[in-house]
């Protein structure tokens, strides 16, 4: 039998599953590392850390699977997007890789857009150049760290900096590259003019494939290090939000997914490069060859809940733990004590900056509306409601430029809660599902794997074969009558607060 592995590189951590061509994991471990802030607003990672732990998980996945290593027909990689790799000469890591939520770079990314011109820009990328980006931590590094700068000789996304330590390969694929502000979107090639416009080399940039070609080859090196045997081929894969829709089988007009991770994704399906006339959304390229999506993000979704658990729940952490829960359950369950709408307390998931639809690294985290009445269960429940408004901002903006909608299917951790996925089917107005499958961009780069390896025939018949809807949440006609009432309020204390918010960060 021909197993397939699919390995996912997050912020958190690495998760590596392995599939038999029924979709059935046969075998899955998860390593973690650290993130590090070394100013407000700043986030980096150790791309060493990254290896080690990809290391750790194919190893271990082989082992508990059992099978023989020649027996995986081909590995598929996934990762968080925008990061910047930068590697010397002798393809030595210069300095942490600067992530996909990292808000360093506005003077970068607003010089980029004066010098090729705003419209332009959208034009030839189909989106704007934002802080996220890669595009403007290259300029960063040229600007505030002029000696890393001058060693520079090649520039890689997260998961494609683990593509080149496991076949020695320059290589990135057409769902990830469409992240980096440097990328043709409509032609699914490198924009020379963009990268001209921003003074960067274009000898800089690894070459680029669709997601399911074979990009290169396990190395000897890397089979010794990884367990994998030598010569299988690894396939392009696709950036999280692209591979992870794989993994949901959004492969068809009409079917979006609500990813509720760290951030928080809207990701829908196109058979055109549409863009939005304000490119509050993301025309990149698709995992599927040939095909788009349309994606809104927002920055801190399960980021926010995460942020509340750690500032403020000890208590329920310790319970958790006495009673061998995750603190989230916990959580939830409070949360689930208080009404729908909170009573008025609304909260602004901006803790990290926003994307969608208000790209302003300025923005910051508010609960509006506090009284003697609030208590743990409303701010909890707060969270959860302040994440699904920011949500349905893209869903809104979706419905304008006319894209169907008839069921969202939840991915991430957030789906696992019963709670949070009523929350958002009744804030959405859209059904929200669950499928048999729960292993995200992991199983998306596995199903890709074996496209590219000829296990399946395309994407379609890849996620025909292995996923199926388990369960749908749809919509309380009562609940979204209040949330409708309440996300107007939540939509117009952006515009009341963005002043604040920049006299607050020009004053740090």
């Amino acid at each position: 039998m021909t197993y397939l592995l699919g390995v996912d590189l997050g912020t958190s951590g690495v998760k590596t599953i392995l599939i038999d061509p029924e979709g059935r994991v046969v075998g899955r471990a998860t390593a973690g590392y650290p993130l590090y802030s070394p100013r407000p607003l700043w986030s980096e990672q150790d791309p060493g850390d990254w290896w080690s732990a990809t290391r750790q998980t194919i190893q271990e996945t082989i082992r508990t699977a059992k099978i023989e290593p020649k027996s995986i027909g081909a590995v598929g990689l996934s990762g968080q997007m925008h990061g910047a790799v930068f590697l010397d000469e002798s393809n030595l890591v210069i300095r942490r890789a600067i992530l996909w939520n990292d808000q360093r770079t506005q003077s970068e990314c607003d010089w980029i857009t004066e010098r090729v011109g705003h419209n332009r820009v959208i034009e030839l990328i189909s989106n704007r150049v934002l802080t996220g980006f890669t595009a403007g931590k290259i300029v960063w590094l040229r600007n505030n760290e002029p000696e890393n700068y001058r060693r520079v000789k090649k520039v890689l996304l997260p998961k494609d900096a683990i593509r080149y330590w496991l076949t020695g390969e320059y290589a990135t694929e057409v769902s990830d590259a469409s992240g980096t502000a440097l990328f043709d979107v409509k032609q699914r090639r490198w924009s020379e003019e963009m990268l001209a416009g921003a003074d960067i080399p274009i000898s800089w940039m690894p070459r680029c494939y669709e997601s399911p070609e074979i990009t290169g080859r396990i190395t000897e090196r890397a089979s010794s290090e990884t367990g994998l045997a030598a010569g299988t081929p690894v396939v392009g894969g696709g950036g999280d939000q692209a591979a992870g829709a794989v993994g949901n089988g959004i492969v068809e007009s009409g079917i979006v997914s609500t990813s509720v991770g760290t951030s928080g994704v809207v990701f829908a399906y196109s058979d055109t490069p549409r863009v939005d006339p304000e490119a509050r959304l993301h025309t990149f390229c698709h995992a599927v060859p040939g095909k788009w999506h349309l994606m809104g993000v927002m920055l801190s979704a399960g980021g926010s809940l995460r942020w509340y658990r750690d500032a403020f729940c000890q208590q329920e952490s310790t319970v958790a733990a006495a009673m061998g829960k995750d603190p989230y359950e916990i959580i939830t369950a409070e949360a689930e004590q208080a009404p729908p709408g909170c009573e008025g307390l609304i909260f602004l998931p901006y803790l990290t900056g926003e994307r969608t639809p208000y790209p302003d690294p300025h923005a910051r985290g508010v609960f509006f509306g506090l009284t003697l009445r609030c208590n743990r269960a409303t701010f909890a429940r707060s969270i959860l409601e302040g994440v699904a408004f920011g949500l349905r901002d893209s869903f809104e903006i979706m419905r304008s430029i006319g894209l169907p909608m008839s069921e969202s299917r939840a991915s991430g951790g957030g789906s696992r809660s019963g709670l949070w996925r009523q929350i958002l089917a009744d804030i959405t107005g859209v059904p929200h599902s669950t499928i048999n499958m729960d292993e995200g961009p992991a199983l998306g780069v596995a199903l890709l794997a074996g496209v590219g390896c000829g296990v399946y025939q395309n994407v379609e018949q890849a996620c025909s074969t292995v996923i199926r809807t388990v369960s749908r949440t749809v919509p309380d006609p009562k609940t979204a009558a209040e949330a409708n009432r309440n996300y107007p309020i939540y939509r117009n204390l952006y515009s009341a607060l963005k002043p604040a918010f920049d006299h607050v960060a020009t004053a740090e």
